[in-house]
């Protein structure tokens, strides 16, 4: 299983921000472009769609909003990328710590996929508002109805309408989403630095290409298993108030008029978006946790 080494969570709060960061950076793009393609109004039989794809959603975008088109609804999500990161690291670690009775034994993959779900919690909080304000400045630069100014206005604007409860709308959600996903994601990330680390070195020592590899491919999985429940946040965070009574609503309807494919709307930005944003998500981490580690060993 690899070598163990406990981090501080001070380390992990700075090393973890700058790796979500990095990953919002890298991917946001392609995550207007998927949530644009989840979200898009259904069309009658003859009728065109707004998007055919994620080639002609990017080509409209950039051409009508500029690339700053693409990096609509960034700011939210990055004033919680940090903390965001730091309370998920944390919550991995605690996991992790809470079933481990001997320090020096490794967990299983089990035990890791499980300290990965409780990440998952500890960040709904942050991420189920972050989503929907992020989802909702998304998808009304490409409606050409521009309701909110940025992230604080649509904040507000929502609190007055509904109150706290319209802010965090998809939260149940969120929750269905990550807490697998996230028990994915680190499990398979752990799982790949140990199968590429060489016989009789570290896992602490693995090559900057193989933590992109392990990180990207973490990625993937992830929003492998994801991707379904993510449809219906998107779709049910941005509809009307009122509109469905809940996600089961939304299922109901979309495998109605839509099929099941419907569920794997926006995969082909997902998977072209999860590989590097998630390698330079753990590659931020893995880099500042060393820089830390070089510049306060005590720590």
């Amino acid at each position: 299983m690899g070598e163990i080494q406990q981090v501080s969570p001070v380390k992990n709060f700075f090393a973890g921000g700058v790796g979500g960061a990095c990953l919002l950076l890298a991917g946001h793009p392609l995550d207007t472009i998927k949530v644009r393609l989840q979200t898009q109004p259904k069309v009658a039989c003859g009728q065109h769609v707004i998007y055919t794809g994620t080639f002609d959603c990017f080509k409209r975008t950039v051409a009508r909003e500029g690339m700053l088109g693409l990096y609509k609804g960034m700011a939210a999500p990055l004033a919680g990328v940090t903390p965001m990161m730091a309370i998920g690291f944390f919550g991995f670690g605690l996991g992790k710590r809470l079933q481990q009775q001997d320090p020096n034994t490794p967990l299983t993959y089990p035990q890791i996929y499980a300290a990965g779900m409780l990440a998952a919690l500890c960040t709904t909080g942050i991420v189920a508002p972050g989503e929907r304000i992020k989802c909702l400045l998304q998808v009304q630069s490409s409606s050409g109805v521009l309701k909110y100014s940025g992230p604080v206005d649509c904040a507000v604007q929502l609190y007055k309408e509904q109150g706290i409860r319209s802010i965090y709308k998809g939260t149940v959600l969120t929750l269905m989403r990550d807490v697998p996903s996230s028990g994915v994601y680190f499990m398979s990330y752990e799982w790949l630095k140990n199968v590429l680390t060489p016989e009789g070195q570290s896992v602490n020592d693995l090559s900057t290409p193989r933590i992109l590899f392990a990180g990207g491919m973490a990625g993937i999985l992830n929003w492998a298993v994801a991707i379904p429940v993510d449809v219906l946040k998107s779709i049910f965070q941005t509809a009307p108030e009122g509109r469905y009574s809940g996600f089961v609503d939304v299922l109901r309807e979309l495998l109605r008029e839509e099929g099941l494919r419907s569920l794997y709307k926006g995969f082909s930005a997902v998977m072209l978006r999860a590989f590097p944003a998630n390698a330079a998500c753990f590659l931020g981490f893995e880099v500042s946790l060393k820089f830390l580690n070089w510049l306060a060993p005590e720590m």
